[in-house]
């Protein structure tokens, strides 16, 4: 009875109802829980790769020489258990020799994971290196228990070349230092700009305004007096003086991009950005600058040096007695006394006013990350003494960085108007179609025309009688000015009595500017006292370095010889040259030729030299794989 009223007394739910109801209930559980654990310890099968969504674009010089170029890396890993069913020794044998790994370390990483459901045994392994375990892999009994995921991948083949200014991308497809950090957006864009019907999202190619060829010869120029000098780092900087394009940017020491995570923070360091110092006497300059442009001094105006300026407590020491002397003659000399008397005929705020609009304690606004901003402080700083302005005046007491230098050089080189400096070329789309094209970038006029003239001359004066006599040219005008400036004792206050900073700015030719040349020799240890200037440790590397800039941009040379020529040139016509299947020869192709094929993301093509081809690696005939690298020396 209580059976019957419990289903009713209709007979619906009945005892055989209820009975099938509960059977189906049943088997559907023991389905669900069967199925549960079949898929808990049956082998995945981890043949699949991640897909790529985002094409990253090139980094190139202005030559459109790739620097940065996007290629296919995969982390490498395995089911543990699926790994030790089939035979751990020998798997551990046949791809050990591949990844480079020791038997006993790949043994030893399954077993220590022998419970989890997938370990990790190499990351970021390179396409050939893939290829390569694929095809072994696929030849045994152990594909179903491995997995390759791919990766965002970036290759640098010109290795530490402007290192500091390309950057570094990370595992993760984000720029982490220089252009790559920077412009990320641009080069690896993370919505889709428009709608290309695909899934593929494709960045746009970066030119930078540095010429790898200036920059190849200059960086060898200054590793060699980096060693020799034993200096803690090194700045050189080579600027157009009439656009503003920066055509070689050196910071050592740097880094080899392609190993960039093993690098030190010494190396990865963006010291032209981001180091501040004092300047010391190549900043003279700018302050005879600010004096005559403000009619604070004149031209005609002459200042009695008798080795030392006594408007201070202590004196400001100088290293000559240098008698009277007009700007002109104090610039040749590097006076200090001369300059502190200068100083004493300025208000400090419109001397600080001056110093700021060339651009000093102010970014430069480059596309760089982490520019510093320097420091140059005011009368109601409470640092600020009455030695301060006449410090300023040579150098000292204020904080600058190279960048803000070359920026302030514009204004001199370009008839008292400064330039924004630049190191974007231009940016053109995946098919490269140009985007945007730099054009030089006037800034607000601030020094006249006859001040500017003034500074030029004198700074040659410094070159033919000065402490710059080094670095002339003989055959190009250049003007130049040299520092050396006390380092900072950041440990124990005051100034290191045993380095000092060495550095020379300089702008040719003279007459009509093309190039600014800036220099800095960070924290170099002095032997005795003439070592330490920078009349003797840096002038012979600008000398060199305007030397190369000269021949590399075919500038005009009084002394050179001139050639008579009928006028009439015969252009052969060029052969297009076509790569498919295999690598094709090369051999006899100009560069000319060669220009097409820097375009292609599939493969990556180096040029070395100039002329035609005369050797190349792989030889003619090899499979072409993705990604691959071809290198074509040129004679």
């Amino acid at each position: 009875m209580q059976i019957k009223r419990f289903f009713g007394t209709n007979g619906f739910l009945g005892l055989g109802r209820v009975s099938i109801i509960l059977f189906f209930i049943f088997s559907f559980s023991v389905y669900v829980i069967g199925k549960f654990a079949y898929l808990a310890i049956s082998e995945t099968t981890f043949s699949a790769t991640r897909k790529e969504t985002v094409q990253r674009g090139l980094i190139l010089d202005r030559n459109a020489k790739q620097l940065a170029v996007p290629a296919n890396f995969w982390n490498f890993g395995v089911t543990p258990k699926s790994i030790q069913e089939r035979g751990l020794e020998t798997f551990a044998k046949i791809v050990s020799p591949i990844l480079a790994e020791s038997k006993e370390s790949i043994i030893s990483k399954i077993l220590s994971n022998s419970n989890s459901k997938f370990v990790s045994i190499k990351k970021k392994i390179d396409q050939g290196t893939y290829e390569e375990l694929r095809r072994i892999i696929n030849l045994s009994d152990f594909s179903a228990g491995v997995r390759f995921d791919k990766i965002p991948g970036r290759i640098y083949p010109e290795n530490e070349l402007a290192a500091q200014l390309i950057g570094y991308m990370g595992d993760d497809g984000r720029g982490l230092s220089g252009i790559e950090n920077r412009l990320n957006e641009v080069l690896s864009p993370s919505k889709r700009t428009s709608d290309t019907g695909g899934t593929d999202i494709r960045g746009k190619n970066v030119y930078l305004t540095i010429d790898a060829n200036i920059q190849f010869n200059l960086e060898k120029i200054a590793r060699e007096a980096f060693v020799q000098t034993k200096a803690e780092g090194l700045m050189l900087i080579a600027a157009e003086a009439k656009t503003g394009e920066i055509l070689s940017y050196i910071s050592l020491p740097s880094p080899d991009l392609n190993f960039y995570p093993a690098a030190s923070d010494e190396e990865r360091r963006d010291r032209p950005a981001q180091d501040i110092y004092e300047p010391g006497s190549v900043f003279k300059v700018f302050s005879v600058a600010s004096f005559l442009d403000t009619g604070a001094i004149s031209e005609q105006d002459i200042f009695l040096c008798d080795g030392k300026y006594t408007g201070t407590t202590p004196p400001i020491g100088c290293l000559h007695e240098h008698g009277w002397v007009d700007a002109r003659g104090a610039l040749a000399g590097s006076c200090n006394d001369a300059l502190a008397q200068m100083s004493e005929k300025i208000e400090s705020e419109d001397f600080l006013k001056k110093l700021r609009q060339l651009g000093f304690n102010t970014k430069t606004g480059v596309e760089l990350p982490g520019e510093a901003v320097g420091l140059l402080r005011n009368p109601n700083d409470r640092l600020w003494s009455g030695r301060s302005k006449p410090s300023i005046a040579i150098g000292q007491e204020l904080d600058i960085t190279a960048l803000q230098m070359v920026q302030a050089a514009t204004a001199i080189a370009n008839g008292g108007v400064p330039l924004q400096l630049t190191f974007i070329k231009k940016i053109t789309d995946s098919e490269g179609k140009d985007e945007v094209v730099h054009y030089p970038v006037e800034k607000e006029r601030v020094l006249k025309a006859s001040t500017a003239k003034y500074i030029l001359d004198s700074m040659q004066k410094v070159t033919k009688e000065g402490t710059g006599h080094r670095a002339d040219l003989g055959d190009v005008t250049i003007g130049t000015k040299t520092g050396t400036a006390q380092v900072a004792d950041r440990v124990h206050g005051g100034y290191r009595k045993d380095a000092n900073n060495s550095n020379c700015l300089a702008i040719f030719p003279v007459e009509d500017p093309e190039i600014i040349l800036y220099i800095l020799l960070e924290t170099v240890p002095t032997i005795k006292d003439e070592d330490a200037f920078a009349g003797i440790i840096v002038t012979p590397i600008i000398k060199e370095s305007a030397n190369i800039i000269i021949d590399h941009l075919g500038m005009t040379r009084m002394n050179a010889s001139s050639l008579i020529h009928t006028g009439e040139i015969s252009i052969p016509p060029s052969k297009e040259i076509l790569i498919e299947d295999v690598v094709p020869d090369f051999t006899g192709a100009s560069k000319r030729q060669l220009l097409p094929l820097l375009d292609r993301s599939d493969i990556r093509i180096e040029v070395i030299g100039d002329g035609y081809v005369s050797k190349q690696t792989p030889t003619p005939g090899t499979k072409i794989t993705e990604n691959m690298k071809i290198e074509l020396y040129l004679e």
